[in-house]
């Protein structure tokens, strides 16, 4: 613990100081060997859980053969070929390019730059409350002030307009490069988008030439009961951008576009868009294997039966509402409860959760997709333990 504090950069002044041993499952175990239910999969990566073994053969059986070869983009690598066919084939025909980065910021920031270098506009429209990273790009368009002020001056051109608000809608004109969204907003507290709120976006781009974009950082890969959270409502990005969950626990990120679209990074001027370790083999691996086990088992389509134990489970008077899709799920709770206070609660009865950015009213439920009912019901079971003690 002393060594982490002294030589590890922190975050905040009150890391949780988990000292981790070990992992499997739903579970993490600390030095002494007791058990933790990440009820939060590392803020929604392990939607297949710790440890997954399909997933660790993978990444033996390719790192066996070649880690790094060479920057992203040169070398034809069987790991990010295979991964790019089997991704694309399940996605809209417009979504057919892909280029792999190392995480959501790095994805969402390349999605940025194609934006403008495709349309040849610069104006940025994203949403008040969104959180799509911490780099100076994607501080740039974060919807909430506070994070933000220490760090001027960010991007020019950058405009917000208000999540699930149609009469905003107008502001996207002919001078806007691109419109980013989350699908469902995360940080905000988990923002379900009204009926045809995404239809409606979707339309306005269409008038004016914008480009829309749908971070998919946290909602993808199967944890809102569909592989990616747009697959619900009837709207289709330009470009989707994913990481978190993708690597099956490896780092990876990607934005996903056109083919047409993409070739603007290759000249005028050539290396547009550049990175050494974006795509890496061994995580592309990994991703390939989780993307074949979520393909082939029923873990995203239980999802929203999952859902409706969690929601059945979770009445108690301090629970004011739950709501979200799938397995991403936010908790509101009564106003005396201090959201940092209830975490350390969880954490001492055996099981982790988490508060959002932006909503200091409601904590996080984003558990693997292969948490069992049985596990279900004893999480809720500490959940309404803790919510007693208030």
């Amino acid at each position: 613990m002393d060594l982490f504090l002294k030589h590890l950069a922190p975050t905040s002044l009150n890391p949780l100081l988990l000292e981790v041993a070990d992992s499997a499952g739903i579970f993490i175990f600390d030095k002494s060997g007791r058990s933790y239910i990440d009820l939060i999969s590392g803020v929604s990566v392990s939607n297949l859980g710790h440890q997954n073994p399909e997933i660790i053969g993978a990444v033996k059986d390719q790192a066996g053969k070649y880690m790094h070869l060479m920057v992203y983009g040169e070398y034809i690598q069987s790991p990010q070929l295979e991964y790019a066919k089997l991704l694309t084939r399940l996605l809209p025909e417009n979504l057919n390019c892909i280029y792999l980065v190392n995480s959501g910021s790095e994805a969402v920031e390349g999605a940025l730059k194609l934006a403008k270098k495709f349309t040849g506009r610069f104006e940025i429209i994203a949403m008040k409350n969104a959180y799509h990273g911490s780099t100076h790009g994607t501080l740039s368009i974060m919807g909430n002030e506070s994070l933000k002020n220490s760090f001027r001056p960010l991007l020019p051109g950058i405009k917000f307009i208000e999540f699930n608000n149609p009469g905003e809608i107008e502001r996207i004109t002919v001078n806007t490069a691109c419109v980013i969204t989350e699908p469902i907003q995360g940080e905000a507290g988990i923002i379900v988008p009204d009926e045809k709120y995404l239809e409606l976006l979707r339309e306005q781009c269409n008038k004016t030439g914008t480009l829309l974009i749908f971070d998919e950082v946290q909602t993808g890969f199967g944890r809102t009961g569909s592989m990616f959270a747009f697959m619900h409502y009837k709207a289709i990005p330009d470009i989707l951008v994913i990481a978190k969950a993708m690597g099956g626990g490896m780092p990876l990120g990607g934005f996903v576009a056109s083919h047409k679209m993409m070739q603007s990074f290759a000249d005028n001027p050539p290396l547009g868009h550049i990175t050494t370790f974006g795509g890496h083999p061994v995580s592309c691996a990994a991703a390939l294997a989780c993307l074949k086990i979520l393909i082939r088992e029923n873990f995203v389509k239980d999802a929203q039966q999952k859902e409706m134990l969690f929601r059945r489970l979770l009445v108690h008077p301090m629970i004011k509402s739950v709501r979200g899709k799938g397995l991403l799920l936010a908790v509101e709770v009564d106003e005396k409860i201090v959201l940092s206070g209830f975490q350390q609660r969880c954490l001492m009865k055996g099981l982790i959760t988490d508060w959002f950015l932006f909503c200091d009213s409601a904590f996080r439920i984003s558990p693997p997709l292969v948490i069992t009912d049985n596990e279900i019901e004893r999480s809720c079971n500490i959940l309404l333990n803790v919510l007693n003690e208030y």
